[in-house]
């Protein structure tokens, strides 16, 4: 019988979600001789003119990571979709934007004006910009169009399933692999982790007041982090309240924050205004004064509420709006 075939594509991301399959360590090998993987472009040499020629829906399930940002990425995904039964948005980026995201905060002109023109490291004095059309020698040569806006997955094609994280852990990614080679999967367009908020697990429930009082945000860098108690106690923001459990709370175990990494649970619409609604109740005065002198140690609000999902947001909606028509 022939073994399942498995496609992983990577769009707009740092990469991570790619190390994560090979973090799996020798249990991948137990997924290699399970299925039959036809593309993985950032281990393996495969064309793109193979995956054209295969029939459509011949390939069980593509993972594709990261965000789209380039009219390339947007044709595989659109490619993998046609070919693919399952399409699973792999990982932060692919789910919600991530933080290439963030970009949709600036425009195309002002990203490319510092990464060619302004910047201090660039020797630049004929001010040539990347185009997707250039004649060089009597060759014409193309570049794939650097879009305005960065799209999550689902923005551009349907989307299956869900795996959540940056990047999703070894453990989420065994158990998707083994529900989808054993046909267990949830109902379509589910997250595949637990649906429930990080603060649920947290081992620092238990020293968190029954009424927590902030008084002055407060940065890392700012005080000795006390490895028990909670973070917002402490007056350091912490994703977890608005963030879906799932992670192993890698980061909490690390004495750090939660960031936000796996976006909401599924009864949130807007991860970074969940979070802005839990500091409210939570900081102390009520005067627009007092409040102003709470958040001063507050930096890069947009990053550190949309750090993972500004694509998924309220705020991120109206930029996809007939930009890249």
């Amino acid at each position: 019988m022939a073994k399942p075939k498995v496609a992983f594509y990577w769009c707009a991301s740092c990469g991570g979600c790619e190390e994560a399959v090979v973090d799996l360590a020798e249990n991948i090998l137990d997924v290699v001789a399970a299925v039959d993987i036809i593309l993985w472009p950032v281990a393996l040499d495969f064309k793109y003119k193979d995956i054209k020629a295969m029939e459509d829906g011949s390939i069980a399930v593509s993972f594709i990571n990261g965000a789209v940002r380039t009219e390339e990425q947007k044709k595989i995904a659109e490619l993998l979709r046609k070919k693919s039964g399952l399409v699973v948005a792999f990982g932060s980026c692919s789910s919600l934007g991530g933080i290439p995201a963030l970009a949709n905060l600036t425009s195309k002109k002002k990203i490319f004006d510092r990464s060619y023109l302004n910047s201090p490291t660039v020797v630049n004095p004929d001010g040539v910009v990347p185009k997707t059309r250039s004649i060089v020698d009597g060759y014409e040569l193309t570049l794939p169009e650097f879009y305005e806006t960065v799209y999550k997955l689902d923005d551009v094609i349907d989307v299956d399933y869900y795996l959540p994280g940056c990047p999703p852990t070894p453990d989420l990614i065994a158990n998707a692999v083994n529900a989808i080679l054993e046909g267990k999967l949830p109902p379509k367009g589910a997250i595949l982790s637990p649906d429930k908020s990080l603060c649920n697990s947290c081992d620092r429930n238990e020293s968190k007041p029954e009424d927590v009082i902030i008084s002055e945000i407060k940065r890392v860098i700012d005080i000795e982090l006390d490895p028990e108690k909670c973070f917002l106690a402490q007056g350091i923001i912490c994703m977890g309240p608005a963030t879906r459990d799932g992670c192993g709370a890698s980061c909490i175990n690390g004495n750090m924050p939660c960031t936000g990494c796996f976006g909401p649970t599924d009864s949130c619409r807007d991860q970074g205004a969940k979070m802005i609604g839990t500091l409210g109740a939570i900081l102390e005065g009520e005067e627009e004064e007092a409040i102003d002198k709470v958040i001063g140690g507050a930096v890069d609000l947009a990053g550190t509420f949309y750090r993972y999902g500004l694509s998924a947001s309220l705020l991120g909606s109206a930029r996809k709006e007939g930009k890249d028509e």
